[in-house]
């Protein structure tokens, strides 16, 4: 018993320690920024680095409130992300049911031409978009940005809701017609409820890919529709970096995803674990 007691604390350790290399791996870029963004120009810059510094929030001051201002920019984020994640679900979910559930000529040419979608390159794409946008007038526009957007969040968004619609028994669904519900009305009261999970899941996944997105966004954007993430490139110049202003404005672009992780926090572990719990039960 001391054995196989000892044998299952090292083993515990060991998972432990490498979960905790894993880690620090990913959240020490993360707290030096965050150091980086309190230090002063010439702390910053100071070699070997200074460990020990009397703090400042002149740079939040001065990227929120200031001259180099990233509000207008966070505005622009907040519209084309939560924008193009409410059509991309609106579109997604229908899309994913009927591929998942029903039978219809031209299914596997449908599937099949979502999934190619999401293998061609987007450097590839910027050119084509750029033409036709500049075609239509609407370059540097919301709805310009939201409809590219909306081209590779939405084949990616309608294959994860496939695997979760197809988790779903047909039983459940069956049942419904059965009692005259209707294909609308089972696919709202019986199907949906059952997908919540998945639904977050993609919701906060096709947001943050938006929220993060950096190559179209600095291409077809311009002075009226200027993203975040192009916002940080104020910071860097030819001359010089300013370091500090810079990682103060990722802290700040970083912040509503953040938030967004730790409130669906919950609903998002439920969503990954939902599908591998009912596909390991029907299989």
């Amino acid at each position: 018993m001391n054995g196989v007691s000892r044998h299952t604390l090292t083993r515990r350790i060991a998972l432990a320690a490498v979960a905790g290399l894993l880690l620090s791996v990913w959240a020490f870029p993360v707290l030096w920024a965050l150091l980086t963004s309190f230090k002063s120009e010439r702390d910053v810059l100071a070699y070997p680095p200074v460990i020990f510094f009397e703090p400042t929030l002149a740079h939040y001051r001065e990227v929120l409130f200031g001259a180099s201002s990233i509000l207008p920019n966070l505005w622009s984020s907040v519209v084309v992300a939560s924008s193009a994640t409410l059509l991309t679900m609106l579109l997604a979910l229908p899309a994913g049911y009927a591929i998942a559930r029903l039978r219809y000529p031209g299914k596997r040419a449908s599937g099949f031409y979502v999934l190619a979608t999401q293998m061609l390159p987007p450097v590839g794409l910027v050119i084509p978009y750029y033409l036709a946008l500049q075609k239509v007038g609407a370059l540097d526009t919301y709805f310009g940005m939201v409809l590219i957007y909306l081209t590779f969040s939405l084949p990616f968004a309608i294959w994860l809701m496939v695997s979760y619609f197809e988790d779903i028994p047909f039983e459940m669904e069956e049942a419904a017609l059965l009692d005259r519900a209707g294909r609308l009305r089972a696919f709202w009261h019986v199907v949906l409820p059952q997908v919540r999970g998945g639904i977050a899941v993609t919701t906060v996944f096709v947001f943050l890919n938006a929220w993060n997105e950096f190559l179209f966004a600095v291409v077809l954007g311009g002075n009226k529709v200027r993203p975040v993430t192009v916002a940080m490139f104020n910071f860097i110049s030819v001359e010089q970096t300013q370091w500090a202003k810079l990682a103060a404005g990722a802290m700040v672009a970083m912040a509503p995803v953040i938030l967004i992780g730790l409130l669906a926090q919950r609903h998002i572990v439920k969503g990954l674990t939902v599908g591998a719990v009912k596909g390991g039960g029907r299989r």
